[in-house]
């Protein structure tokens, strides 16, 4: 996709467009996993035009302990695994020690614990070993979030990983390359500033439409 504007007009939008982008993956036991929570609203399109299970990969950055919005690194958990990826570059800049980092994320632990059981709702996590499993978010800036659940679900064996976004760096997506088997973006911009820049509607993913999306999809 080739364009200057703003290419989609929100989540729900972009995600049938990723969908007929992604026509060709559609499999028996095909999985689709949305990164919470604005992921999870396009995975939801991915998983009902390709005829998917849809589940959630929780993911949480492992914030600077005086800076939060800062990442040393992230975690994602499927079933009873939790990855781990850590910023050495932000780690080591800082001068962080192991002590510190390891505090953070155990504190990342516990709220990601807490947002799995809240969003699914006593659902079991689907088997992925042997199932192909596609990754969805809304976007890629830095990827560090996406490595983490990448991890994770590589732990489980996948019979082929994909990873699908509707925007993203031309870096990211060039870094993934290497770490999956196909990587699926509309739109990589030369001038990408952040992952916003490709909605007309990007207000915040509540968590109450994140338990919806995985209610119908379980339902239907």
């Amino acid at each position: 996709m080739s364009t200057t504007s703003r290419p989609f007009t929100d989540r729900t939008e972009a995600g049938r467009a990723l969908a007929v982008r992604l026509a060709e993956h559609a499999a028996p036991e095909l999985v689709v996993l949305g990164l919470p929570r604005g992921g999870v609203v396009i995975a939801a399109e991915v998983a009902r035009a390709l005829r998917g299970a849809l589940d959630v990969v929780v993911v949480r950055k492992v914030g600077v302990p005086w800076q939060p919005e800062l990442a040393m690194g992230a975690i994602a958990a499927v079933d009873q695994d939790v990855e781990t990826v850590r910023d050495e570059r932000v780690i080591g800049h800082l001068q962080m020690d192991d002590e510190t980092f390891d505090r953070a994320r155990e504190r990342e632990i516990v709220e990601l614990r807490r947002r799995e059981e809240a969003y699914r709702q006593g659902r079991p996590a689907p088997p992925l070993a042997g199932r192909p499993v596609i990754l969805v978010d809304d976007g890629l800036a830095t990827g560090s979030t996406m490595r983490a659940a990448v991890a994770a679900v590589r732990r489980q064996q996948p019979a082929r990983l994909t990873i699908a976004v509707p925007v993203a760096s031309p870096q990211a997506c060039e870094r993934f390359t290497t770490e999956v088997d196909d990587v699926v973006c509309l739109w990589a911009p030369e001038t990408f500033s952040a992952v916003g820049q490709a909605y007309e509607d990007f207000r915040a993913t509540t968590d109450d439409e994140v338990r919806g999306a995985l209610a119908r999809s379980a339902a239907a």
